[in-house]
């Protein structure tokens, strides 16, 4: 559709052009002349011609210095560690990650948008077109080999970029920590034998862990700032209880994590069943809310949990991995460190009939303290106890025949409140690599790089380099609020509600009657009626149509993936790869459109 839509404006808008330059007989002659023409160019594309103009736009694009642009990238990672907070931040991780892909990201939007706008607007003005159109080449090989040409050099810084931003977030975020195995704690069980020892290790990046060893002295230490770290007794230099230990690198830093969802719904503060929660005056209803210290919940409910999603095995004990993310919202402050006390539960969807009532089987309940905006982890063993603390079998017990299991949360506190959506507890499935991810991340930069240079093209072929630029970064602002357009056009939001006030028209009938926003208008007028079939048709109809051209650059974007620590799934890449590639075909015979409108294209 893309495809399609891109190239009907080219041929509407090339006439539009002609029109303008030739009068309505002569455009329409050219016109046809080119549409019959170019598309027998079009299938007769030379690959060895493209090639030979896409070296010529690389050749070009190192006179132009492009590699300026990787100097100005890693003096920014040489000066970026001064300023990112990683000691003291709670996920320095994230913080990392975010700085270096959206640096990368606007950076090389900016090198894409200058090298393709000016490059066919310099040739006509320095008469060099000329040389290359006297050779036997099409107008289409010059738009296709432009396209590919500066892709393919952005595509080699990228690929730096990538490259020295993968090393500067691991060189920056490892440390080791030091502790003295003296100052270590013993802990005895009733009997008095040691089962472990407790202590806490040195300052390091402006944080401490707290360790947990065994007697034998393997232990961790416990996960702070996003990350853990491993303990061995052979990391005790010097021997004997006077050695300095020192921890392994920090773990769990950069993290893929492989979610599991299920569908979530609430129960009110009386246990009945609704679809949402509570509404705590939030600007975003992304998410709803439980009240504590009432029967109110939030339930997910996940299908296809059999003994492949359970983690452990090999000897080891099996276990359910579960992570939840919770917004807490507090009607007082009190000890804003203090973590609000919550309950998480495991259930069978699927009822028994005990004596005539319907009597569900949930395992014994856990309590834990949430913190705003954190991931708390549950390790559920398969052996488990119910409420009556009788032994059941997490997978024979808590899941219902088809294979659901259900997970209810509660807030223990009364005033205070949880916020959840259904993204927010997933079932961990084995993690995928970090390394990885972040190449995946890269995918989708190198996806808006190629669609911004696709578009600088095919707006240089027709407009002057300033022009061209001007036009691609407006086109480029649109797609970020492609969205929001959509939504003015169809009065109705992304998320479902409604917009009050009409269309444009309508609104400038509002505002200076000062009229409300609900107050209807009088249906059964004629001009009530032209207002609204203008606003619904004729401008709504042209933002609709303007909005699903445009590339929707919020989507194309996973830095979030990789930043909130989850792989990015394959989906998303085939689907940012398609984009790309409509975008590049659909431009390409944009451009070769407006190129034959030139004189020295024909």
């Amino acid at each position: 559709l893309t495809f399609a839509a891109l190239a009907l404006v080219g041929v509407v808008l090339g006439y539009l052009v002609l029109l303008v330059r030739y009068g309505p007989l002569k455009a329409g002659v050219l016109a046809y002349r080119t549409i019959s023409v170019g598309v027998v160019e079009l299938l007769k594309t030379s690959p060895a011609r493209v090639s030979a103009l896409a070296w010529l736009a690389i050749k070009e694009s190192f006179r132009r210095r492009v590699w300026v642009g990787f100097v100005v990238f890693a003096a920014i990672l040489v000066f970026a560690g001064w300023f990112l907070p990683s000691g003291d931040y709670k996920d320095p991780g994230k913080l990392y990650l975010s700085f270096v892909l959206t640096a990368t990201s606007y950076l090389t939007l900016l090198l894409a948008l200058l090298l393709s706008t000016f490059s066919l607007p310099g040739d006509f003005k320095t008469k060099t077109i000329y040389t290359i159109v006297t050779k036997p080449v099409r107008a289409g090989d010059i738009v296709l080999g432009r396209m590919v040409g500066f892709t393919l050099i952005g595509t080699v810084m990228l690929a730096a970029m990538g490259a020295v931003s993968f090393v500067f977030v691991n060189r920056s975020l490892d440390h080791r920590h030091e502790y003295t195995a003296a100052a270590l704690e013993e802990e005895f069980d009733p009997n008095g034998k040691v089962i472990g020892k407790r202590g806490e290790t040195d300052l390091s990046q402006r944080h401490r862990h707290t360790l947990e060893l065994s007697p034998d002295g393997y232990g961790l230490a416990l996960a702070h700032h996003g990350h853990t770290h491993s303990i061995t007794p052979n990391s005790v230099a010097g021997g004997g209880d006077g050695g300095v230990g020192l921890s392994s690198g920090a773990e769990n830093l950069l993290r893929a994590r492989v979610p599991k969802r299920g569908d979530i719904h609430f129960l009110d503060p009386n246990g009945v069943r609704k679809e949402e929660g509570v509404n705590v005056g939030s600007e975003w209803t992304y998410r709803s809310f439980i009240q504590g210290g009432t029967q109110a919940a939030a339930v997910w409910t996940f299908e296809g949990v059999d003994e492949t999603v359970l983690a452990g095995g090999n000897g080891e004990p099996e276990y359910l991995p579960v992570e939840l993310i919770i917004r807490v919202f507090r009607t007082y402050a009190g000890d804003i460190n203090r973590a609000i006390q919550g309950s998480i539960q495991l259930r069978n969807p699927q009822p028994k009939i005990v004596d005539g009532q319907e009597v569900y089987t949930t395992n014994n309940i856990e309590t834990f303290g949430a913190k705003d905006d954190t991931i708390d982890y549950f390790e559920f063993p398969r052996e488990q106890f119910d409420k009556n603390m009788n032994q059941i079998d997490l997978l024979d017990d808590l899941v219902s025949d088809d294979g659901r299991l259900e997970v209810v949360v509660q807030c223990l506190e009364r005033s205070q409140y949880y916020g959840f959506a259904r993204a927010d507890c997933y079932i961990r499935l084995p993690e995928s690599s970090p390394g990885w991810n972040f190449f995946k991340g890269y995918v989708g930069i190198w996806v808006q790089m190629v669609i911004v240079i696709t578009i600088g093209v095919a707006a240089s072929t027709f407009l002057n380099g300033p022009i061209a630029m001007i036009s691609t970064t407006s086109f480029i602002l649109l797609g970020f609020f492609r969205n929001f357009l959509i939504g003015v056009a169809t009065g109705v939001q992304p998320d479902g509600t409604k917009v009050y006030g009409g269309g444009p028209i309508e609104a400038l009938v509002r505002i200076p009657t000062r009229m409300n926003l609900t107050k209807p208008f009088d249906e059964n007028s004629l001009t009530v009626q032209l207002m609204k079939w203008t606003d619904e048709y004729v401008i709504g109809g042209l933002l609709k149509s303007v909005s699903y051209i445009l590339p929707d650059f919020s989507t194309l974007s996973s830095v979030n993936y990789v930043a909130e620590g989850f792989s990015i799934p394959g989906a998303v890449i085939g689907r940012e790869l398609a984009i790309a590639l409509a975008y590049l075909v659909g431009l390409a015979v944009f451009g070769y459109f407006f190129l034959r409108t030139r004189e020295v294209a024909k």
